[in-house]
């Protein structure tokens, strides 16, 4: 009878290690740029009531904006709103190498949110089922897990796509892209992380 005590005490220990371990936390705090850094292009970005807002200035020239820290292995969930005209954005992954698409592919004219966009690669696969699960008038939720050189996304709660890559660095920041030579718009609220 003892022993039972014992392993339920070990075992609560191992899964409340595990879960403060993965913890997620927010890394945009929905008031400013707190912790982001501008590539270029500032005035095209702004926070307010919990929202990132990005819009092409009339110039239409693209912007990244970075996290301020470097990441190895996590995991990014964020919310994000289409807006206006052709939405070409995403995340990328460490550094410009990897990225998930958000939106219309400016190469391939076609939504390929979820999907991995490799420069000189293109898109090496497509994320399935996306059409069914993206909500074009509404919220989305984006959830992108990073261990080594794989990556999964998942669209409102499914997953839609794996990819094994071999251009990804190993650390680095996390950016949001806001593509140039397009009028467009994109909010994102909830965004948040887990080092794994």
């Amino acid at each position: 009878m003892k022993k039972i005590p014992v392993v339920i005490f070990f075992l609560t220990l191992f899964f409340a290690a595990n879960a403060q371990q993965n913890k997620t936390r927010k890394i945009f705090n929905g008031k400013d740029l707190k912790g982001w850094t501008v590539s270029q292009g500032a005035d095209q970005w702004s926070a307010s009531r919990g929202v990132l807002f990005v819009k092409n200035n009339p110039e239409r020239k693209g912007s990244i904006l970075w996290t301020d820290k470097k990441y190895r292995d996590f995991i990014l969930e964020a919310d994000f709103l289409m807006g206006d005209g052709v939405v070409d954005s995403g995340f990328f992954l460490r550094s410009e190498s990897d990225q998930v698409q958000i939106g219309i592919s400016g190469s391939l004219k076609r939504d390929l949110t979820g999907s991995p966009y490799i420069p000189g690669k293109g898109y090496p696969v497509e994320a399935k089922g996306v059409k069914d699960l993206l909500k074009l008038k509404d919220w989305n939720s984006m959830k992108i897990k990073v261990t080594g050189k794989s990556y999964t996304v998942w669209l409102n709660g499914m997953e839609v796509m794996t990819y094994q890559s071999t251009t990804i660095a190993d650390e680095g920041p996390i950016g949001i892209q806001l593509h140039p030579k397009n009028e467009m718009s994109i909010s994102f609220r909830k965004i948040k992380l887990a080092e794994l």
